[in-house]
């Protein structure tokens, strides 16, 4: 992680973020726990969150999100196989949904071009930097908001070799 950004207190398992952040943003734990209901409907087995910031007043907004702090966060889930990983992407993590196949948007890449394969997609446009994308069994989401450009890669790429 950058310089400047500590671990947020309910980081781990999805279960523990959701009662962490329901002590401080009760709307956020909701969303948290409905995408979460989503995603096991679609054959989720496990899933954990990791949320660095650089003020520990990000660390209850959506995915550390705060428009005015450092954060970082990562969010991966397992499933059974393969194809219901590829299917919980195509559906969406957290809202971000994967652009049409060809629709052009500003700052959005898709596929191979993002070096996180076929099923991923890219959103870089300041202040925030995302990445969706499944990985064999896994699917995983990344979110860094008011860092520099050049953390977005080293982070993705730190994720994407865990996904194993």
């Amino acid at each position: 992680m950058p310089a400047g950004l500590a671990g947020c207190t309910g980081s781990g398992p999805i279960d523990t973020y959701i009662s962490s952040v329901a002590a401080t943003n009760p709307s956020v734990a909701a969303a948290a726990t409905a995408e979460w209901a989503k995603l096991q409907t679609e054959g989720a087995t496990a899933a954990a969150v990791s949320i660095f910031a650089a003020d520990p007043s990000a660390c209850g907004a959506e995915l550390g999100a705060a428009s005015n702090f450092k954060s970082a966060a990562s969010f991966v889930a397992i499933f059974s196989d393969a194809g219901e990983a590829d299917r919980a992407w195509g559906s969406g993590l957290f809202g971000f949904v994967p652009p049409a196949v060809g629709e052009q948007a500003p700052g959005v890449t898709r596929g191979a071009s993002t070096g996180l394969g076929i099923s991923s997609f890219t959103y870089v446009l300041s202040p925030v930097q995302l990445a969706a994308w499944h990985h064999s069994v896994f699917v995983a989401l990344v979110v860094l908001t008011n860092l520099d450009t050049t953390a977005f890669q080293p982070a993705t790429a730190a994720v994407d070799a865990r996904l194993n």
